[in-house]
C-alpha cells in the first residue's frame, strides 16, 4: 500500500484505568501520526492511527512491547488506506 495508512488496533489485557490511552497518544505523536484511541466494552482499547506505514508498524510494535501502563495480553491489528478525517491525536 502506497502513501499513508490507516491501522487500527485492539489492544487486550489490564489497559483501561492505567494511562494507556494518554501514553499511546504520546507515541503516536512522536512517530507523526494522526489519530485516537478509545476504552471498549470488555477492557479493550481501540486505537486507529494514520500516517506512513513505517511509522503505524513501529507504533504497533510498541503497543505490543509491554512497555507502557498496564498489561498488554494481545494486539490485533487491520490495515487500511488512510481516511484522512483526523487530526492530531485524541484520547475518547
Amino acid at each position: 500500500m502506497e502513501g499513508p495508512v490507516r491501522l487500527t488496533a485492539w489492544v487486550r489485557g489490564d489497559v483501561q484505568g492505567v494511562g494507556f490511552r494518554w501514553w499511546t497518544r504520546a507515541r503516536a505523536l512522536e512517530l507523526g501520526l494522526v489519530g485516537s484511541a478509545a476504552n471498549l466494552r470488555g477492557g479493550r482499547v481501540e486505537v486507529n492511527a494514520e500516517g506512513p506505514r513505517e511509522n503505524c508498524e513501529k507504533l504497533l510494535a510498541v503497543l505490543r512491547s509491554g512497555s507502557g501502563p498496564g498489561r498488554v495480553a494481545g494486539v490485533s491489528e487491520r490495515w487500511s488506506e488512510a481516511r484522512g478525517n483526523v487530526a492530531g491525536f485524541v484520547e475518547m
